[in-house]
């Protein structure tokens, strides 16, 4: 039994269900206060500096901090991301599930500070390269005003040092693409295409965005959220055991062992259905080539049509 195994059987009953309903709540908050209290949500950001002059709030208010502006586009993705989170949450189990996304933000946000710390205090980088604003000008002016390109007047937006759970998204669906690649979206709502092309096309973009991101922060952010991913890949060996195709075989071996108990056979052969019962001496094998947990005796091993 693996380190998750066991955890998950120590600890499996305190995972939060329906994580992802939370986290687009979340959001939803995260948008009023974009919308309605700009200033309190500019105090829930995360923002290395004031951290470590105190605020240590930012550490857990941040995750609601919403990537961007409010459109229609971006409610039909967190609609997206609400879906795919609960279909990968029922695939993998709550326990698991509250790991990847608490794993994610926890390594989002060490991370954050990690890089803040070695680039002010090691190397001596300016705030205006790590995280792409000049500190001083905001401190104690949570609403920033300032003049956008048709000359108007914003009371709020978002900076560039701002994190967000954006890029944790991005490893939902990245974790949803490996379990089920050959499952089937509306991209656009109009495009068909498989998820695991999809998933390239999100990896080209981000990849796009490091490029044009100019904060250290800021390509930080990006790195984290994929690390997580790999981090989580590795520790729980591999996604493809929560795979549909695993599942099933899994479930079908779980099935034929209890067939077998309840007829006292241990190995029974696909083709003759003779059994170890009926013939103690006979040998039985499996075929690798067949799907699922096929059996056969000696006989037909090696004569029987794979299927």
């Amino acid at each position: 039994m693996g380190f998750m195994d066991r955890m998950q059987r120590k600890f499996g009953r305190f995972a939060i269900r329906n994580l992802s309903l939370y986290l687009i709540i979340g959001y939803a908050i995260g948008y009023l206060l974009y919308m309605f209290a700009p200033d309190v949500l500019a105090y829930l950001t995360l923002v290395p500096q004031e951290v470590m002059r105190g605020q240590v709030w930012r550490l857990f208010t941040w995750v609601i901090t919403p990537p961007g502006g409010i459109s229609i586009f971006v409610i039909i993705m967190l609609f997206f991301y609400y879906s795919i989170g609960t279909q990968l949450e029922r695939t993998m189990g709550p326990f698991l599930y509250n790991i990847y996304i608490f794993g994610g933000m926890i390594v989002t946000m060490i991370g954050t500070m990690l890089t803040y710390i070695l680039c002010h205090y090691v190397f001596n980088i300016a705030d205006e390269v790590t995280a792409g604003v000049d500190y001083n000008l905001i401190r104690n002016i949570p609403s920033v005003y300032f003049e956008g390109s048709g000359g108007s007047i914003s009371a709020f937006y978002l900076p560039p040092f701002c994190v967000t759970t954006q890029y944790i998204l991005l490893t939902i669906f990245l974790a949803i693409a490996v379990c089920y690649p050959d499952m089937t979206v509306l991209y656009a709502m109009i495009i068909p295409i498989k998820m695991k092309w999809l998933s390239i096309l999100y990896l080209v973009l981000a990849a796009y965005e490091f490029k044009m991101t100019y904060t250290i922060i800021g390509r930080a952010t990006i790195v984290l959220s994929l690390l997580s991913f790999i981090i989580f890949y590795f520790s729980t060996k591999n996604f493809r055991r929560f795979s549909p195709k695993h599942i099933k075989r899994k479930r079908a071996y779980t099935k034929q062992v209890k067939v077998n108990k309840a007829e006292n056979v241990t190995h029974k052969c696909a083709v003759c259905g003779i059994t170890d019962k009926d013939n103690p001496n006979l040998q039985f094998r499996y075929c690798s080539k067949c799907k699922g947990n096929k059996e056969y005796c000696s006989d037909h091993l090696f004569t029987h049509t794979h299927v």
